[in-house]
This record gives structure tokens, C-alpha cells and sequence, in this order.
């Protein structure tokens, strides 16, 4: 595989779900991200976008709807060989463009590449982040991803190391 190679960012089908597993794996040891289930990731596929260069994916990105105005940027992977080509920041700016579609007016993310996503117009973020009335009915969400925004004692194992961040489109 060549880096040179041009890419496309599309929206993720079934047919690639296998591939974002794989992609996934490497980062689910490393302890990195979460590991998801096959079946997760099929059920969750319409939330995926790939990069695909010579029909290969080379990486991918979520976009989890958590609330009326709020959504999270999760799973973007980057292939190694393609790091620093601009494959993740088509990533995100599809991923920030279907939120905008989609009425979102804030995105979050737990990283470890805080760099990046400040490049991108995220800023590291406190607890409050949103209104009371809003975290109890987030709070009752079974979804790990949300646990991990509102910062609640059972998913700390899971974020130990990563910075919380929010960004306003």
C-alpha cells in the first residue's frame, strides 16, 4: 500500500465492518479504545464513515447522536501508514458535517490526541457541560460512550489518561 494514493471518505456499509473491527483491534489491546463486538458494529454501521484508498479502508470515524444538540466523535482510527496524510481531518470533517445535517450544534471527544482534535477546534472540558434536567435523562442512557461524557465513577477505568473535549460547530 502507498500513502501517496488518493482517498475518499464515504459513508461505512456492512461490508465494512469487518475491516473497522480489524482496525479497532490493535487499539483495544493497546487499551487504547473500547472493544466492540462484531454485533455492535453492525448496529451501529450507519454511524460510520471509512477512508478507502485502491478500495482498501484505511480508516474510520463514528458520529454518535447523544442529545438534541450533542453528539460524540468515537472510534476514528487511522491506519499507520496513513498517519499524517489528512485522512483523520476528512474523517472528522465529514463526521462534523453530517452533525450539522443532523441538527447537532456541539460535538465531544475522549482522546488521548489532544492535539489533533485542538487543531480541529476542540478544547478540553470540565464536568458541567450540560444542564441539570438534560444529565438525568443522559444518566439513564445504557450507552458506554455517554457514561464516559457525563464522567460517571464506573467508566473512570476507561478513561483514565484521555481528555474530554467539546467543540461548537
Amino acid at each position: 500500500m502507498t500513502s501517496a494514493a488518493p482517498f475518499v471518505v464515504r459513508p461505512a456499509g456492512t461490508a465494512d465492518v469487518r475491516r473497522i473491527h480489524e482496525l479497532l483491534e490493535p487499539f483495544v489491546q493497546k487499551r487504547i479504545l473500547l472493544g466492540k463486538d462484531l454485533v455492535v458494529l453492525y448496529g451501529s454501521v450507519q454511524q460510520f464513515v471509512v477512508a478507502e484508498a485502491d478500495g482498501e479502508v484505511i480508516g474510520c470515524g463514528a458520529l454518535h447522536v447523544m442529545w438534541e444538540d450533542l453528539g460524540e466523535i468515537r472510534t476514528l482510527i487511522v491506519h499507520d501508514e496513513w498517519l499524517h496524510h489528512g485522512v483523520g481531518r476528512a474523517i472528522v470533517e465529514t463526521l462534523e458535517e453530517r452533525a450539522r445535517e443532523l441538527g447537532v450544534s456541539r460535538l465531544f471527544c475522549l482522546t488521548f490526541e489532544v492535539d489533533f482534535f485542538t487543531r480541529r477546534g476542540f478544547s478540553p472540558i470540565g464536568e458541567q457541560v450540560v444542564d441539570p434536567d438534560v444529565y438525568s435523562q443522559l444518566v439513564r442512557s445504557p450507552d458506554e460512550g455517554v457514561a464516559e461524557f457525563l464522567d460517571l465513577a464506573h467508566v473512570k477505568p476507561n478513561t483514565l489518561g484521555n481528555t474530554r473535549m467539546l467543540k461548537h460547530l
